[in-house]
């Protein structure tokens, strides 16, 4: 029981690093949406801050993996909590993203992306893979 109460209050307190990135992506959101957005010194020094914390966390955490992927199938269903704290983490993870991407169109809107930074036009066909495959393939399967 000691590993699983490990893992629990690591991925609590992963947990809590991604609520406290929501909120910061948020209220970037939001200074985003407003005439004038925050200064890029205020968000390297955060950007660095979270990073080191979130390295550090991610790192507790792929230390847990084997041991929990030890674990018999039935001691896992036996810890209900851990597999509710792994999902919340995810949900909130996918939440994160899709933030940081419509802040991303508000910067490319707004022309503070540079432009090596800006991503690449196929990156909006999301079928241009296959179709390129396709393309190359020398017509035989068709």
């Amino acid at each position: 029981m000691n590993v699983t109460s490990s893992i629990e209050s690591d991925l609590r307190s992963h947990l809590t690093l991604h609520m406290e990135l929501l909120v910061w992506i948020e209220r970037r959101s939001q200074l985003l949406r407003q005439e004038e957005g925050a200064g890029p010194l205020d968000e390297c020094q955060i950007r660095s801050e979270v990073l080191a914390r979130l390295e550090g966390s991610l790192g507790r955490i792929r230390s847990h993996r084997m041991a929990w992927l030890g674990l018999s199938p039935e001691e896992r269903a036996m810890q209900p909590e851990v597999r509710a704290l792994l999902r919340q983490n995810m949900d909130l993870i996918l939440r994160l993203i899709v933030l940081e991407r419509e802040n991303e169109q508000l910067l490319l809107r707004r022309g503070l992306v540079p432009p090596k930074h800006l991503p690449s036009a196929n990156r909006q066909k999301p079928h241009f893979v296959a179709d390129l495959y396709r393309r190359n393939s020398g017509g035989s399967s068709v």
